[in-house]
């Protein structure tokens, strides 16, 4: 314990989102370089748009192979065909995806359209344990504290499920679409219990929008209120974040 009661967490305070951005790629090659068939979890949204591009640059010096990674995303959107250009199957493929030479029957994310969601979640958690589980799980955190879809609430789910978004998330999500009536009610997302049995938890945070929940989750206290919180429990938790995201730390 610190001093002040808080947990001591890993912390990698950088200076700005460029900065954020290219440490974050550095620690997956890392990662790859000691595991080449390593498993990743991945996040969506807006802070590892510059992570994508900085891997995609370095798949292009020939620095990082991508052949036999396996690649399971935290959540997806229900009710978004995977071609819509919100949905994250979209997402993954245009930032990511594309640009690399990850074998397409090794990405995965939750089949949140067609298919039954009670049976797309089974699935996907069949498909982590039959992988071998995540080796390094990225995210991000929402201005509530929320990872993955994982709402702040009285109890989270372990593992893969249906949830209902926060309005606070179909707020702050609406950005990305033509009006809030468009954004999704719902989502598939990997339950607080898949991205603790990751072996290892980066979490990506910028801009100082993202102090406050970063504050009320690594204060020193441990909540489902606030369920990035969670992670700082984590063996091999990591957080990185540039300086005006970590001001309030």
């Amino acid at each position: 314990m610190e001093p002040g009661g808080g947990l001591e967490i890993n912390k990698i305070i950088v200076e700005d989102y460029r900065e954020m951005s290219e440490k974050a790629a550095a620690l997956v090659v890392e990662q790859i370089d000691r595991k080449k068939d390593t498993v990743l979890g991945l996040p969506t949204g807006s802070t590892p748009k510059g992570m994508y591009a900085r891997l995609t640059e370095m798949y292009r010096e020939d620095r990082v192979n991508f052949s036999e990674v396996v690649t399971f995303n935290l959540d997806e959107y229900v009710g978004l065909p995977p071609d819509h250009p919100q949905s994250y199957h979209h997402y993954m493929h245009r930032h990511f995806f594309e640009h690399v030479n990850v074998k397409s029957n090794n990405i995965h994310l939750p089949e949140a359209y067609k298919k039954e969601t009670g049976e797309a979640c089974r699935e996907y958690e069949q498909k982590i344990r039959e992988a071998g589980g995540i080796d390094l799980q990225l995210m991000g955190i929402g201005l509530n504290g929320h990872i993955g879809f994982n709402e702040p609430d009285l109890s989270l789910p372990v593992y893969t499920t249906l949830v209902d978004l926060a309005e606070e998330t179909i707020e702050a999500n609406s950005r990305f679409f033509e009006s809030r009536r468009e954004v999704p009610q719902q989502a598939i997302t990997m339950g607080v219990g898949t991205i603790m049995r990751a072996s290892k938890l980066l979490l990506l945070a910028t801009g100082e929008s993202k102090a406050e929940a970063l504050q009320q989750c690594f204060g020193g206290r441990v909540s489902t209120e606030f369920p990035a919180s969670l992670l700082q429990l984590h063996r091999d938790f990591t957080l990185l974040a540039d300086k005006e995201a970590a001001s309030l730390l």
